[in-house]
């Protein structure tokens, strides 16, 4: 049998940004990526997303912050990091180092503290800015920005005025509606929109007879998680324009391209690199062994083509 021999494309372009293939880490999984690169060459990914950076260092929720759950994971890490002034001392020099587009995603309690990110990273020699819509608003009893599409239009609009780089907007996937969410940051002027996020859990250790984690509640993620992520990036496909990263228990080539055909421009790995930190790397060539495969030569020609 006679293989046909052709060169892979497998760039994709989000906003006028050319990743070299769709694969990228999912924010808060693989640190800033400087733990992960002794055991990944960060060179073979799209894009290193980082962990969430806030204006000032945030110490997180009390521990214990994770609990294993059936086909995946919880957290209520509560969003620690050092902050935007150490991010950038530390951070960003490391990942120039590496060929691989840089994403910095962004946390905050109120608007004005992502803004004050924003304004920071203006200058600083990064691709993409994802803003983290499932943080907790203050100034709105907690409620999540990402929550109402009417405070996630807000933001979305206020952060476009300050952002120098293009903007993904991640959004929650704990709302009646992705599509709505969706088309509301879309009208903000999203760049791009990435999801899902983590769907809120509960879990109680009947040993100990108290919450599995002590912030009572957590984020779960894993592969127990995808079928819902799919479904969503589907139907947040079918109601913008923009270009979507998909993600939600991607743990192959296989799952990558699940996301790919109902929508998604690009994919993220998460919970996988805690367990598997070549994850990455496998899912980029899984998505070229499936491209060679059904012979086809570019990546952008799969990108939703289940309708």
């Amino acid at each position: 049998m006679n293989t046909i021999n052709f060169d892979l494309d497998t760039t994709v372009n989000l906003a006028g940004v050319e990743l070299k293939n769709p694969v990228m880490t999912a924010s808060g999984t693989f640190g800033s990526g400087e733990e992960y690169s002794e055991f990944v060459d960060l060179n073979r990914l799209g894009a290193v997303v980082t962990k969430g950076v806030a204006n000032v260092p945030w110490p997180g929720n009390p521990a214990p912050r994770i609990a294993e759950t059936y086909g995946g994971m919880m957290n209520a890490i509560g969003l620690q990091n050092p902050g935007i002034e150490v991010f950038c001392r530390r951070d960003i020099p490391f990942l120039k180092k590496f060929d691989t587009k840089i994403i910095v995603n962004v946390c905050g309690k109120t608007t004005e503290d992502y803004l004050e990110v924003v304004e920071r990273l203006a200058e600083e020699p990064v691709d993409l800015l994802e803003i983290n819509i499932s943080c907790p608003n203050v100034k709105e009893g907690g409620i999540a920005f990402g929550q109402d599409p009417k405070s996630a239009e807000h933001i979305t609009r206020e952060v476009k005025k300050h952002a120098k780089q293009p903007v993904i907007m991640k959004l929650s996937p704990n709302v009646t509606s992705i599509a709505e969410m969706a088309k509301a940051v879309e009208a903000g002027g999203a760049d791009v929109i990435s999801l899902i996020n983590t769907l809120t859990g509960m879990k109680i250790d009947i040993h100990r007879q108290t919450f599995a984690v002590a912030n009572k509640t957590g984020g779960v993620s894993g592969p127990a998680i995808r079928p819902i992520a799919i479904r969503m990036v589907y139907e947040a496909a079918q109601a913008v324009k923009v270009p979507l990263i998909g993600m939600g228990g991607i743990t192959c080539g296989e799952d990558a391209l699940e996301f790919i055909l109902a929508g998604a421009s690009a994919v993220s790995v998460g919970t996988a690199n805690f367990y598997n930190p070549s994850a990455t790397i496998e899912v980029a060539e899984g998505i070229e062994a499936y491209m060679r495969q059904h012979k086809t030569e570019h990546f952008r020609d799969l990108i939703g083509l289940v309708k």
